[in-house]
């Protein structure tokens, strides 16, 4: 039974109640005073007890309550506590568990490690977790991988201070996988399906429908299209459609990275792998989207050596970070994706053949631009709605010479091209109307002379007869793939004088620098004249 006895503030007071219950022989279990009010916790309460608790001088009332104020506070927080997904401990300077909620008390309960079945509370911090914690040597807040119960967490580690001096700590787990779901969120705010994505046209039509097809089957999805036909659009609808909705979609450019940080990247590295790396080491995407969806944009771009190592986690999807020696193992779905001819490049020995295959299970191609005219007014007509909203203009409208211009352009950058060139249209659009598009509006490039009119490695706008392969008959080539390079190599003698260096000849052709250092180490060229 619980008491509340409401009273003056005066000296001795709260002694005089403890007399009253002294006297009549009642056990006093928990007390709480403030400066107005008394609380008891008491075995029993009789209404002789009340009597003389109202006859103490000062005691304006007496009457039972459920809790005490304590209580009730410390019910309110375990079940605050019990609410939070993330496992939580407190510890003191010791190390010794005082609190933890109801995540953290399931995880250590069904830790296969736990063959005592020892309470979780009241066990040391060092028998339920593999790493030494840094707060004692820092006493600052930090962040630092630890595994808990034979899982892996970020750990947050906020001291708790008494006079200056670290008296124990809070302990917040957070999994690695909703650190890849927070990161995922980051990557985009959008969430959707196949109809997020713009165009009725029959070729665009037909790759949604495989698309939703292959959406459910675990398997490494390979997506060719062209730069700026929503390969990234199409494997996020993909990821959002399959049993992996609710987990992250992670995704990284394989042209953007140099081939070391491209493979820290993927698979993260262990503490002191190299100079310069985190004192705890740091997961790598496969680990941060274990059970849902990683993609490998212009996969082509790849290094050989990291192409082995991709084809080495595909197999049993078992890795050991950089530096490190523990094996780990993740759950998740590959989607790569590339504007480039794999085929061309596994002939050319530019590609693992094997990894072609692991990846080229289920295979989609988008079609460009200039192969859905018939998406072009849809796309306009959203593109126009979002850049208006976006710089809070009014909705524009286009010009019918404009509307034939955007319908006869080739678009080389296809959707996302045409995009830009509306955004700007519209930011320069003149009382409320379109009338002139910047198609030509890109950095100009050298004048070459006819045989070097080059869009891209293998692709030239000018006639078979004008190209570097003239006067060679069908019996100068084994195959398709010597051809290639024989070709491909007559044209970086052609164009190395005009572009000296790696970085300016990759802008001209379109590809990462990585890729023009590769090629001319194969051909046996530099840069260096």
């Amino acid at each position: 039974m619980r008491l509340t006895v409401e009273s003056e503030d005066r000296v001795g007071i709260t002694q005089e109640i403890l007399a009253k219950v002294a006297v009549l022989k009642v056990n006093l279990i928990a007390m709480e005073v403030t400066r107005y009010h008394t609380y008891l916790h008491l075995d029993t309460v009789s209404s002789a007890l009340i009597t003389q608790l109202l006859s103490i001088a000062g005691v304006n009332q007496v009457y039972e309550i459920d809790l005490l104020p304590g209580e009730r506070t410390a019910k309110q927080l375990e079940a605050m506590l019990a609410k939070i997904p993330e496992p939580i401990l407190d510890i003191d300077r010791n190390g010794q568990i005082l609190m933890a909620n109801r995540s953290a008390q399931q995880a250590w309960k069904s830790f296969s490690g736990n063959t005592e079945q020892s309470p979780l509370i009241g066990s040391m911090i060092s028998n339920c977790v593999e790493q030494k914690l840094r707060v004692f040597l820092t006493e600052q807040s930090v962040t630092q991988e630890i595994t808990f119960s034979g899982i892996q967490y970020f750990c947050d580690i906020t001291p708790v201070k008494v006079g200056g001096k670290v008296q124990g700590a809070i302990l917040v787990l957070r999994s690695l996988t909703d650190v890849g779901r927070h990161l995922a969120a980051t990557q985009t705010n959008e969430r959707g399906g196949f109809d997020t994505i713009i165009g009725k046209s029959v070729k665009l039509m037909q790759a949604l429908e495989q698309a939703r097809k292959f959406a459910n089957l675990e398997l490494p999805v390979l997506i060719q299209g062209e730069t700026g036909t929503g390969k990234e659009l199409l494997a996020r609808a993909i990821h959002d459609n399959s049993g992996r909705t609710r987990k992250p979609f992670l995704a990284i450019n394989c042209a953007s990275l140099a081939e070391h940080l491209l493979e820290s990247e993927l698979f993260g590295y262990a503490a002191g792998a190299f100079t310069g790396a985190k004192s705890g080491g740091k997961p790598g995407l496969f680990e941060l989207a274990d059970g849902g969806t990683v993609f490998l944009d212009e996969i082509a771009e790849m290094s050989v050596y990291l192409q082995a190592k991709l084809l080495r986690f595909l197999q049993d999807y078992r890795f050991r970070r950089v530096g490190g020696l523990k094996e780990k193992h993740v759950d998740v779905r590959i989607i790569s994706a590339t504007h480039e001819n794999l085929s061309a490049l596994v002939e050319s020995k530019s590609f693992r053949e094997d990894l072609f295959y692991r990846l080229n299970v289920l295979n989609l191609s988008l079609p460009g631009l200039r192969e859905r005219q018939s998406d072009i007014p849809l796309l306009v007509e959203h593109f126009v709605k979002n850049a208006a909203t976006q710089i809070n203009l009014p909705v524009p409208e286009i010009a019918p010479g404009v509307q034939q211009q955007l319908l006869n352009y080739r678009w080389p950058g296809n959707v996302r091209q045409l995009q830009n060139t509306l955004f700007r249209a519209v930011a320069l659009a003149e009382d409320g109307l379109v009338n002139q598009l910047e198609l030509d509006g890109d950095i100009p490039q050298p004048t070459l002379s006819t045989n070097e009119m080059v869009v891209g490695i293998g692709e030239t706008k000018a006639s078979a007869e004008n190209t570097s392969l003239k006067g060679r008959s069908e019996s100068d080539f084994d195959n398709l793939g010597q051809a290639h390079r024989v070709f491909e190599k007559q044209l970086f003698e052609r164009m190395l004088p005009l572009y000296p260096s790696t970085r300016k000849l990759a802008e001209r052709l379109g590809v990462s620098h990585n890729t023009i250092a590769l090629k001319l180490r194969q051909h046996g060229l530099s840069t260096k004249r």
